[in-house]
């Protein structure tokens, strides 16, 4: 498909002798075909002969030899140039359409980027302007697509990010740590002990006092300062990786980016504080009365009844509580050590199927009287572990004294810790007295029974107020922060932050573009120019140049038909004289027939060898073997024989 045959040194052919037959596709045929050419020879090189002098006698060479001159169109240098000029040429333009692809997808990738660098002058006060205005606008559809999630915005499909964050903090985060600072059963009763008693003095107390119920009731209210604060902390914390993310957009001005973060950061840490002031107010508010006369509030009669007919434990019903995977590790070795199940967490039990299917269940365990703790994970496993246990001793599940639950990350941990509270499992915990006298008195083995029943019916109210509060808390504290805090800083951003910059410093300051920006600017520039250049050099190669198609096959069905005998049919042999008779050779038995080199002589640069002695010619009679067309471009050898005189018939 692609090989064209190149004839050398035409010239130096002896006598008589031509590559016609080779020239005109007969003894190997290529679908190309051959092409003569005349080179210099090392005496015109050495005699600087020049180049066109050179090509003219090649011509002239041609156009007078008797075996060339029919096909001298098609013979020279300049020929074999312009044919291997048109097959590039076909090469090129059936290699074009694949090109031209890659590069018009090149173009369209680098269309936006070079928009915006088109749309920027260095030296240009009224293009920074519009560059600034642009960013400043887009950092603010940015922010608040990253904040309500709506819009066209990038979606992060690994993890949270941005509102989905908040949303988290508000209804899982904050919920478990009032749940986890509410639940501290032991602690809760040993108060009430203390407040009732210490309110009676040496006074027996025939009645229960509610100024055990408003100092408990107090202490209560009061540790939720902390957890509302935190998730002011964590809010904030959040809001300041998304500033960070919608700003990526101008780290083309390290100037302008650094001055919006921190005009920004100063706007929400203003807020944060009248946020946390906010909040700690509400707890004011909260502690500052009391007002048992809610609707959802349980009374001192339904709480004494309640303290009567319950041993106050806090039921919920039989109820759903949480879905979810954990991994079980203490199945033994021999079950694989670990494995994931599919957990189900109701108000009475928790139990575990193999798929999220629910169908085949491994097992159910009740939660009665179960306790939680944490335990060390080991040094390998890198999960966050935890514990259901007994603290009577008893086993848990099968032969085991505990069951060893764990999760990927330390929330969804806190997360179950927190539903486990809902289902009355309690963390382990113990009572940190020293004195012997109080310890006995606030274990709730009290040998008073008065005092039991009185107890108990402060607990009962002080979980039904609290219930309220915590209600109220879990409302207004999301409340508070969006208003205060969020949505005051995507308010800032939209009226106040550009004033704020042009304030802050100069235009020209804040739009000084990094060195490493304007080095990828002009890069990108470059290529898409040259892109550009490169798809019009091919509309015009294809549109100006013309295609040769490849030429038919040659029959070369001779080639299967060639026997051991006659190796190549179609060259022809040497002609011989009909008048004259070529004698027998004598038999050499020792002397062994040389081989004729397959590559003709005069395609080397050396000289030709001198020819061998010829028999001399008797008369006018032509000396024998002395052929008119050869194959190759030189006279073959031929081998020594011994002299023999011609002898005329």
């Amino acid at each position: 498909m692609r090989t064209i045959g190149v004839i050398t040194k035409l010239d130096l052919m002896d006598e008589g002798t031509d590559a016609s037959n080779i020239l005109e596709n007969r003894t190997y045929p290529l679908r190309r075909g051959y092409v003569g050419v005349v080179n210099r020879s090392q005496k015109d090189i050495e005699g600087r002969k020049d180049i066109k002098a050179a090509l003219e006698g090649e011509r002239m060479f041609l156009l007078s030899h008797p075996s060339y001159r029919h096909m001298a169109d098609k013979m020279g240098t300049p020929y074999l140039q312009r044919i291997l000029n048109q097959q590039l040429t076909n090469h090129i333009k059936d290699t074009l359409p694949a090109l031209r692809e890659k590069l018009q997808h090149q173009l369209l990738s680098m269309e936006k980027e070079v928009e915006d660098y088109k749309q920027f002058r260095p030296d240009d006060p009224s293009r920074k302007t519009k560059a600034m205005m642009q960013m400043i606008q887009q950092l603010q559809t940015d922010f608040e697509q990253n904040i309500e999630g709506s819009g066209s915005a990038a979606i992060n499909t690994n993890e949270l990010s941005g509102g989905a964050r908040i949303n988290r903090l508000f209804h899982e985060r904050f919920p478990f740590e009032i749940v986890k600072m509410e639940f501290d059963e032991k602690e809760l009763r040993r108060e009430i002990a203390f407040a009732i008693r210490n309110i009676h003095g040496i006074r027996v107390g025939l009645f229960t006092p509610d100024m055990a119920f408003e100092a408990t009731v107090k202490r209560q209210i009061a540790r939720l300062k902390e957890p509302s604060l935190k998730c002011v902390d964590l809010v904030v914390n959040e809001l300041g990786n998304v500033l960070r993310k919608c700003t990526e957009e101008m780290s083309r001005f390290p100037r302008l980016r650094d001055e919006t973060e921190r005009i920004i950061n100063t706007h929400i840490r203003e807020r944060e504080q009248k946020t946390k002031e906010q909040l700690i107010l509400l707890v004011d508010v909260e502690l500052a009365y009391m007002n048992t006369n809610h609707e959802d509030f349980i009374g001192f009669t339904n709480a004494q009844q309640k303290a009567e007919n319950t041993a106050g434990k806090r039921t919920i019903g039989n109820q759903v509580i949480r879905r979810g995977w954990m991994c079980i590790h203490n199945l033994g070795i021999m079950k694989g050590g670990s494995r994931d199940y599919w957990f189900v967490l109701t108000s009475e039990s928790l139990s575990w199927y193999k798929d999220e299917e629910e169908r085949d269940k491994k097992y159910m365990l009740q939660l009665d009287g179960l306790k939680i703790k944490d335990i060390d994970p080991g040094f390998m496993c890198r999960r966050h572990t935890y514990a259901l246990f007994n603290p009577d001793q008893r086993n848990v599940y099968k032969d085991y004294k505990q069951l060893e639950l764990s999760c990927e990350g330390q929330e969804e941990v806190d997360s179950w810790k927190a539903s486990f509270l809902r289902a009355g499992v309690y963390p382990d915990r113990s009572s940190g007295t020293t004195n012997g006298d109080a310890e006995s008195e606030s274990t709730g083995q009290s040998m008073d029974p008065q005092l039991e029943r009185q107890v108990e019916t402060i607990r009962n109210l002080v979980d039904s107020y609290m219930k309220i509060v915590t209600k109220t808390f879990r409302d207004l504290v999301p409340k508070i922060i969006m208003h205060l805090t969020i949505n005051n800083t995507k308010d800032f951003i939209y009226g106040d932050l550009l004033p704020s910059l042009y304030a802050s410093s100069d235009q020209t300051t804040l739009m000084e573009e990094s060195q490493e920006e304007a080095i990828k600017r002009e890069e990108v520039l470059r290529m898409y120019h040259a892109c550009k250049d490169a798809l019009k050099i091919i509309g015009d190669v294809s549109m100006t140049t013309t295609y040769q198609p490849v030429p038919p096959p040659v029959k070369d069905d001779w080639l299967k038909a060639t026997t051991p005998d006659s190796p190549r049919p179609s060259s022809p042999g040497p002609r011989r004289n009909p008048s004259i008779r070529i004698p027998p050779l004598p038999p050499v038995a020792s002397r062994p027939i040389p081989i004729v080199p397959s590559r003709p002589e005069a395609m080397t640069n050396r000289a030709p060898p001198a020819a061998p002695p010829r028999p001399v010619s008797s008369g006018n009679l032509t000396p024998p073997l002395v052929p008119s067309r050869s194959n190759s471009s030189v006279t073959p050898r031929i081998p020594d024989r011994p002299q023999i005189p011609a002898r005329p018939y």
